[in-house]
C-alpha cells in the first residue's frame, strides 16, 4: 500500500510539472455542471458542457477562464436558457461577468449569489426572474453593474445597497417593486446610471441623490412618487425622466407641474421609516428621503401630532387609492406593450445559426460602464471635432446601443437573419413594437477618415425611394467597436429565396409577381442613377438577389444602396469579389476597374434572367436559349407553363441587351423602363 501511495503522488506531482490540465472533478467543474443542469435542465444549449470536459479548454459555449484557470465569466445572453439560477454559482470564486440576460429564467434570484465577491457584472435582465430582490446582495463589495430589468421582481428596493460603493449602473426598470426610493441610494458616490422606471414606487425622490456627483442618468418614469423633484436634478439636463408620476412636481421641468401650496407645505415630511429593531429581514422598510418632523416647537404635543398624522393619512389614503388604480391598468398596458420577449416567428429559425461565439476574457471595468450610452464615441454628436454638426440627420435618426440591444435581445443567436465577410444582420424589435433589420459593421470595416464616413451615411439618409430598403437609424458603439445600420424589415426575405424552389407548393412565384419584381428593381436602379436636388446620382456598385429583399406585397426593396460608400476599400474589394464569382460583374470592370451606371445595368440584366428560369446560377446552355428565344428551354418549369409569351419575349430582349458585352451598347434604366411599359401594360 505504501508503494501505490508514492506511485499515485509521484503522478499526480508529473501531471503537474507538465501542465496537463486536472480540471476533471475539481470543484467547478461540478459547479458548473449543477448549473448546466439548473439553467438548461433539457439539454438544448449547453450540451458543450460535459462531465469529462474542462472548462478552460474552449470547448464550453459561454465559458472564459483566467489566467489561473479558474472561470472568470460565463456568458450565455440570449441563448433560449429556461430554467433557474443555481445557488451553485457560488462555488466559481473567481467569477467575475455573469452574463444572463435575454433568456426566459424564471425563479428567484438565489441569495448565495452575494458570495460571489470578486463579481462585478451582473446581468440577470429580460428574463421571467420573481420574488424579491435579496439583501445580501448589498454585501457584494465588488459590484459595478447590477441589470435586473424587465423581471417580475417584487417588494421593497433592499436599503443596503447604498452599501454598494463601486457600483456605475442599477437597473430595476420594467419590475413589480414598491415602496420608497432608499435614501441609502444617496451613499452610490460612483452611480452614473440609475433607472427605477415602470415599477410601483411611491413616496419621495431622495435629496441625496441630486448630490451624486457621477450620476449622468436618473430614471424614475412611471411610477407612483410625490412630493417636490429636488431642483438640483435639473443639472442632468435630459438626464432625468420622471414623466407619468403626477403626484410630483417642480420649478424648471418641463415635464413636471408647479407645485402648490399644499406640495410646499410638505416639503419638509415626516421622520424616515426605519426596520424595526432586531428585523433582519429582507423586506424592512427602507428609510426614505428628507423625513423630518413638521414643526417650529422645540417638542411636539402628542395631540397635534396625532391630528396631524391623521390629517395626512387621510389625504393621503384618497390620493394613492385613486393614483394606483390608475397606475396599475397603465402599467398593465406598458408592460404588455413593452415587456421585451422572444416574439420572433418559427419561420426566421431556418435563417437563425450557432456561432458558437465565446465570450473572450478580459479583466477591465465593466463594459456597460465603458460604453457610455450617451456620451460614448458618436460621430453624430455636435461636439464631435464639428463634424457631426456639418450634416442634418431627421428626427429619431439617432439611437444608443440600450435602444440596439434591448430591439435584438443583446445580438442574440435567434435573431441572427445573415452574415457576410463584413457584417451581420439581426431581425429586432424596437420599443415602439416596429420590425426592423439590424446591420452591425465592425468599425475597422468602415472608411478610417471620419468625414469621408459622415459623408457616406449623410448619402444614405437623402436615398427615399419605394424600392429602396428605408435606412431609419444610426448608432456607433465605441466598446463594442460596431456601428449599427437600423433598416425597416422585409418580411418576405430575399429574393434569392424564390430561386432554385424544389418545393412548388411554397416560395414558387406567379408569374405576374415576377414581372412586377422586375419593374420594381428597375424603378429603384433608375432612381439611384438620377440626380435630384435632395440627392446626387450614384452607383449601386453590387446589385445582386440577395441584395433585393421581399416586403409583405411582394414589392422588391434593393438593399445595401450606397453602402460601400461607408466602406474602406479593402472591403469593397472583398464584397466585389463576392459579385464577381456570381457572374454579376460587368466585364469591362477586368479592363477599367471602374464601375458605371452601366455595370449596374448588367447586374440588372443577369438579375432578370434568374428571375425567369427560377436558377441563381446560369449556365452557358441557358444562355444560349434565351439568345435563340427558345422560352421553354430556360422559362422556369415551375411555372407549368403559366407565363405569357409576349412579356416573356420582351423580357429576354431587355435581358440581352442589359448583358451586352460591350457597355456603349446597353440602355440607360430609363430605357430599359421605357421598354418595360411595352409588356401589355403589366412591366
Amino acid at each position: 500500500m505504501g508503494i501505490l501511495y508514492w506511485v499515485s503522488a509521484l503522478l499526480l506531482l508529473l501531471l503537474r510539472l507538465s501542465g496537463v490540465p486536472t480540471v476533471c472533478g475539481n470543484a467547478e467543474l461540478r459547479a458548473l455542471m449543477e448549473i448546466k443542469l439548473s439553467l438548461d435542465p433539457d439539454n438544448k444549449y449547453l450540451s458543450s458542457w460535459t462531465s469529462d470536459g474542462d472548462p478552460c479548454s474552449g470547448t464550453f459555449v459561454g465559458v472564459a477562464c483566467n489566467d489561473h484557470r479558474k472561470v472568470a465569466n460565463i456568458s450565455l445572453q440570449g441563448k433560449g436558457l429556461a430554467g433557474k439560477i443555481s445557488p451553485a454559482v457560488t462555488e466559481l470564486k473567481c467569477l467575475s461577468g455573469l452574463y444572463l440576460h435575454y433568456n426566459a429564467l424564471t425563479g428567484e434570484i438565489p441569495s448565495e449569489i452575494a458570495n460571489l465577491t470578486e463579481l462585478t457584472d451582473l446581468y440577470l435582465n429580460v428574463n421571467n426572474l420573481s420574488g424579491t430582490i435579496p439583501s445580501e446582495i448589498g454585501d457584494m463589495g465588488s459590484l459595478q453593474v447590477l441589470d435586473l430589468c424587465c423581471n417580475q421582481l417584487t417588494g421593497f428596493i433592499p436599503t443596503n445597497m447604498g452599501s454598494l460603493k463601486k457600483l456605475s449602473v442599477l437597473a430595476l426598470q420594467h419590475n413589480r417593486l414598491n415602496g420608497p426610493i432608499p435614501a441609502s441610494l444617496g451613499n452610490l458616490e460612483m452611480i452614473k446610471r440609475l433607472n427605477l422606471s415602470v415599477n410601483q414606487l411611491s413616496g419621495f425622490i431622495p435629496a441625496r441623490l441630486a448630490n451624486i456627483t457621477q450620476l449622468e442618468v436618473l430614471d424614475v418614469r412611471n411610477n407612483t412618487l410625490s412630493g417636490v423633484v429636488p431642483p438640483s436634478l435639473k443639472r442632468l439636463n435630459g438626464g432625468f425622466h420622471c414623466e407619468n408620476n403626477p403626484g410630483l412636481c417642480g420649478v424648471g421641468f418641463p415635464s413636471l407641474r408647479v407645485c402648490s401650496a399644499w406640495d410646499d407645505a410638505n416639503v419638509i415630511q415626516v421622520e424616515p421609516f426605519k426596520p424595526i429593531a432586531n428585523n433582519t429581514s429582507s423586506q424592512s422598510i427602507p428609510a426614505s428621503a428628507n423625513f423630518k418632523p413638521h414643526c417650529n416647537q422645540t417638542h411636539c404635543s402628542g395631540s397635534s401630532k396625532l391630528a396631524q398624522v391623521a390629517i395626512v393619512s387621510g389625504v393621503i389614503t384618497v390620493t394613492v387609492v385613486f393614483v394606483i388604480g390608475g397606475f396599475l391598468i397603465f402599467i398593465r398596458y406598458r408592460r404588455k406593450k413593452q415587456k421585451i420577449g422572444n416574439t420572433f416567428d418559427a419561420s426566421d429559425s431556418q435563417l437563425s445559426t450557432d456561432q458558437g461565439k465565446e465570450f473572450s476574457y478580459r479583466k477591465p471595468a465593466s463594459p456597460l460602464v465603458s460604453l457610455e450610452y450617451s456620451n460614448g464615441w458618436d460621430p453624430l454628436a455636435d461636439s464631435h471635432d464639428g463634424i457631426g454638426a456639418s450634416y442634418k440627420f431627421p428626427p429619431g435618426f439617432k439611437f444608443n446601443l440600450e435602444d440596439v440591444e434591448s430591439a435584438t435581445q443583446y445580438f442574440s443567436d435567434i435573431n441572427i437573419l445573415g452574415k457576410s465577410n463584413f457584417s451581420a444582420v439581426y431581425k429586432g424589435i424596437l420599443k415602439d413594437g416596429s420590425v426592423v433589420a439590424i446591420k452591425s459593421i465592425n468599425v475597422t470595416c468602415c472608411k478610417s477618415e471620419e468625414a469621408e464616413f459622415m459623408k457616406g451615411l449623410s448619402l444614405l439618409t437623402s436615398l427615399r425611394h419605394e424600392n429602396l430598403v428605408k435606412l431609419r437609424g444610426f448608432c456607433c458603439s465605441k466598446d463594442r467597436g460596431e456601428c449599427f445600420l437600423i433598416y425597416d424589415f422585409a418580411s418576405k426575405g430575399n429574393l434569392l429565396q424564390y430561386l432554385d424552389v424544389q418545393d412548388v407548393s411554397r416560395h414558387v412565384l406567379d408569374w405576374p409577381s415576377r414581372v412586377s419584381i422586375i419593374s420594381g428593381i428597375a424603378k429603384g436602379i433608375r432612381y439611384l442613377h438620377s440626380s435630384e436636388p435632395s440627392k446626387p446620382a450614384i452607383v449601386h456598385q453590387n446589385i445582386s438577389v440577395e441584395k433585393v429583399l421581399i416586403d409583405g406585397n411582394l414589392n422588391p426593396l434593393i438593399s445595401d444602396s450606397g453602402l460601400l460608400k461607408l466602406l474602406a476599400d479593402d472591403v469593397v474589394f472583398s464584397a466585389l469579389k463576392v459579385s464577381a464569382a456570381l457572374g454579376y460583374m460587368a466585364p469591362e470592370y477586368i479592363t477599367t476597374g471602374r464601375f458605371t451606371q452601366k455595370s449596374d445595368v448588367y447586374a440588372f440584366g443577369v438579375i432578370i434572367l434568374q428571375i425567369l428560369s427560377g436558377k441563381s446560377k446560369l449556365g452557358h446552355l441557358m444562355r444560349l436559349a434565351a439568345e435563340s428565344r427558345q422560352l421553354e428551354d430556360f422559362i422556369d418549369p415551375n411555372l407549368g407553363g403559366k407565363f405569357s409569351d409576349s412579356e416573356a419575349a420582351k423580357l429576354t430582349e431587355i435581358t440581352l441587351a442589359c448583358t451586352d458585352e460591350r457597355p456603349d451598347l446597353r440602355p440607360t434604366m430609363e430605357a430599359v423602363i421605357e421598354e418595360l411599359s411595352k409588356c401589355g401594360g403589366t412591366c
